[in-house]
């Protein structure tokens, strides 16, 4: 399956490719971007580390078919990448993202959590998501409150930060249909 771009009022999701390593690692290597994300991330960040991660891990996993990766563009400038968004097929981790600190707390990420998410509902037929975060992610945790998703565990995670308290919320394709319905 050919993934397609995805656009929203203010972005264009494009498929994740090579050559985007570029302008993925002067973004990816910020603490605030990385801080909550999982300890496999390694920190510092090596000047190879997108590259690498392209090459080695999320292509693959894109051409087996289990992970999907969009970049994240100003729709009016879409040469500009400004974050990645991904779904994967792994029980109780099944979305994740990041946006570069200048992008962040203008409603861009809701925007692309919107059009991915129809993509794992709709395209993908999946009968749940699950998203686990750090509690202290408190932006992330009111994104998922807003698109209708529960709190349904808690407990400790390894993150880039360290061992921190974490939370796994979701939301089933019945759920998420019924808020498109409103």
């Amino acid at each position: 399956m050919t993934l397609p771009t995805l656009s929203t009022p203010r972005l264009l999701l494009q498929p994740l490719q090579l050559a985007d390593a570029e302008q993925i690692q002067p973004l990816f290597a910020n603490w605030d971007v990385v801080r909550y994300l999982n300890s496999a991330v390694p920190w510092p960040y090596p000047a190879d580390g997108a590259l690498s991660y392209l090459r080695n891990a999320a292509l693959p996993a894109m051409a087996s078919g289990c992970e999907w990766h969009w970049t994240l563009r100003p729709a009016n400038d879409a040469e500009r990448l400004i974050g990645v968004i991904s779904l994967m097929d792994t029980p109780g981790n099944n979305r994740g993202f990041w946006i570069a600190p200048a992008w962040q707390r203008q409603g861009l990420m809701s925007e692309a959590c919107a059009a991915v998410n129809r993509y794992w509902f709709e395209v993908l037929q999946r009968p749940l998501m699950r998203v686990p975060k750090a509690a202290a992610n408190i932006a992330s945790q009111r994104l998922s409150e807003r698109e209708g998703m529960r709190l349904v565990e808690t407990g400790e995670s390894d993150y880039v930060a360290g061992r921190l308290p974490s939370q796994l919320w979701e939301i089933s394709r019945e759920e998420w249909l019924t808020t498109q319905q409103t």
